[in-house]
């Protein structure tokens, strides 16, 4: 592959990146949710389990402080909410509460509203050839946002 076709592949992998990510966004504060991209990411990396906001910070990509702040601004809109570690007595596990997990419901949705757009223009079988192969190209994530 010449540069100037890995650099069209880089440009349109990012923009379908970023407009997956408004459309689900979109779709979620119109199912009634208050929401922006960072609490998909997050709520990635909280479901099914829950995860420390160390984990969290990991996951994201940003210092503990940051990560803080998200769990606190998701607590106050009843997204997620705080509970006793199982393993560690220091530690808090944040996890998805029913609001939270309807979120992630709304954001499934509008997710499924985007692809079946893809499966329109370019039909279901190259849709799930692309999904097959970026699970092999990128086959552990984390899904995150490039701050």
């Amino acid at each position: 592959m010449q540069n100037f076709e890995a650099i069209s592949l880089t440009a349109a992998l990012l923009a379908a990146a970023g407009d997956l990510t408004r459309r689900i966004n979109d779709g979620v504060v119109a199912r009634g949710f208050e929401a922006r991209p960072a609490y998909g990411f997050a709520f990635t990396r909280l479901a099914p389990d829950g995860a420390t906001v160390t984990d969290l910070a990991t996951h994201l990509g940003v210092t503990k402080q940051a990560a803080s702040q998200l769990v606190e601004e998701l607590v106050r809109k009843g997204y997620v909410e705080r509970r006793a570690h199982p393993v560690d007595a220091r530690a808090r596990l944040i996890v998805l509460t029913e609001r939270g997990w309807a979120c992630t419901r709304a954001a499934e949705e509008a997710a499924g509203e985007a692809v079946r757009e893809w499966v329109g223009l370019v039909g279901e079988g190259e849709v799930r050839a692309l999904r097959d192969h970026l699970v092999r190209i990128a086959p552990y994530g984390p899904i995150r946002p490039a701050w």
